[in-house]
């Protein structure tokens, strides 16, 4: 494997810790984010709902981007600007500030997802092999590292800008460095790797830039997924602390546990995940993901207590860890094979808008359900959900890209130029 691709896989993951830390630093705090700006509660799902909209078009404009400038430039530019919102977030002192920190914050989330997840498809081609899941696993850990650092934030009642900025003064000429190794789908890296040192990730003769060949059909099953996976996830994120408090009797203390389990979890199962996809295929490693998840949902609903119902939150974790990075990857490989280079990243940003869909629905989904009947019931809805993931399985199989095992292998053209080929 070329030096190339090894910096652009240790630069993209990096790239995705620093947002896990960035948006477990804004959805920890936003009880303090309320109270300091005055926020009713009226008003506050009306902020919340509006940062995964303006995400999603965040990630419509990124597959507009990527036909004219590199997904590389775009995701470099986008990270400082999420976090330079997160800390407009922090110390504004008015709630038209908030509103525009947060619309800024929404719009270059969504174009870093997108720009962040077209590069990791791109280089899991290059390679030939399962890596999507360890750029996610970095988010988690990411993620882990926000929530811990809001938690010493909320212990020592620090105001939002001092918890804030120490973290955007050290991430941001991080991010800038590190996005000097970017490796584009375009067959180049960008700012200091030259066209004749970088890897070539397309596959001879297939066009690159408008991605017009994308069709709704060969997406659609893989939105649907991708949605099922978000509303699963929103459910844990947003109900987990009262579900094992208001339903299972526990403490307040140990109702702030499940969701670190899971955390901890969905780490775990990412960091793995990788192997179990080259090993079985990713046609095993979805369904018995997304088996896991709902025999997580079927415990939370049944548990006698809180204890039973942290192994459902753990099992949660492990199952459904494994379907967003295969969605992603299953969605660029399928539109790669249609359309070339530029199908792939249009493919990408498409689907994630299903990503903030999906969060859009679950907790309220799950809100309403919970008051109208019973939150146990309710817990069986997003169980029977995650379960359709099984009857769009075999849309995550490799088609050209297929041993005899459903494993990848690299395209032809995927050889770096120079002497260190693959």
């Amino acid at each position: 494997m070329t030096d190339v691709l090894r910096r652009g896989r240790v630069s993209l993951a990096f790239g995705f810790l620093v947002q896990g830390v960035a948006f477990a630093l804004l959805v920890t705090r936003i009880p303090a984010i309320q109270s300091r700006y005055g926020v009713s509660d009226a008003l506050l799902p009306v902020f919340l709902a509006a940062v995964p909209v303006l995400a999603g078009i965040g990630s419509v404009a990124t597959e507009r981007w990527v036909r004219r400038v590199p997904a590389s430039r775009v995701l470099r530019w986008s990270q400082p600007v999420v976090l330079l919102a997160l800390l407009g977030v922090g110390a504004g002192e008015r709630m038209a500030g908030l509103a525009v920190s947060l619309a800024v914050f929404g719009l270059a989330v969504g174009a870093l997802d997108a720009s962040m997840n077209m590069l990791g498809v791109s280089l899991q081609r290059a390679y030939g092999r399962s890596i999507m899941l360890g750029f996610h696993a970095a988010y988690s850990l990411g993620g882990i590292a926000g929530a811990s650092l809001a938690w010493v934030g909320a212990h020592w009642q620090s105001a939002l800008w001092v918890s804030y900025l120490p973290v955007v003064l050290v991430l941001m000429p991080a991010v800038l460095v590190g996005s000097r190794w970017y490796v584009d789908g375009e067959g180049g890296g960008h700012d200091g790797v030259g066209a004749a040192d970088a890897p070539v990730v397309r596959e001879a003769g297939k066009a690159g830039g408008a991605g017009g060949g994308v069709s709704s059909q060969l997406l659609l099953p893989l939105c649907v997924v991708m949605t099922v996976a978000y509303i699963g996830d929103s459910t844990v994120s947003n109900w987990s602390a009262k579900y094992l408090q208001d339903v299972l009797g526990s403490s307040e203390q140990l109702a702030t546990v499940p969701y670190n389990v899971y955390m901890v979890t969905t780490l775990l199962g990412r960091t793995l995940g990788d192997f179990g996809v080259r090993r079985f295929g990713a046609v095993v490693v979805v369904r018995a993901g997304a088996l896991v998840a709902a025999a997580g949902f079927a415990v939370v609903a049944g548990a006698p207590g809180a204890w039973v119902g942290m192994l459902g939150f753990t099992l949660l974790g492990l199952g459904l860890c494994v379907l967003v990075p295969q969605t992603f990857a299953a969605a660029g490989r399928r539109a790669f094979a249609q359309g070339g280079p530029g199908a792939s990243d249009a493919a990408v940003a498409r689907l994630n808008v299903f990503n903030y869909v999906g969060f859009l629905i679950g907790s309220p989904l799950v809100g309403a359900l919970g008051d109208a009947w019973s939150y146990r019931g309710a817990m069986l809805v997003p169980m029977v959900l995650v379960l359709v993931t099984l009857v769009y399985a075999r849309s995550f199989a490799p088609e050209s890209d297929r041993y005899g095992g459903g494993h990848e292998r690299p395209h032809t053209a995927d050889v770096g130029r120079g002497s260190n080929g693959l």
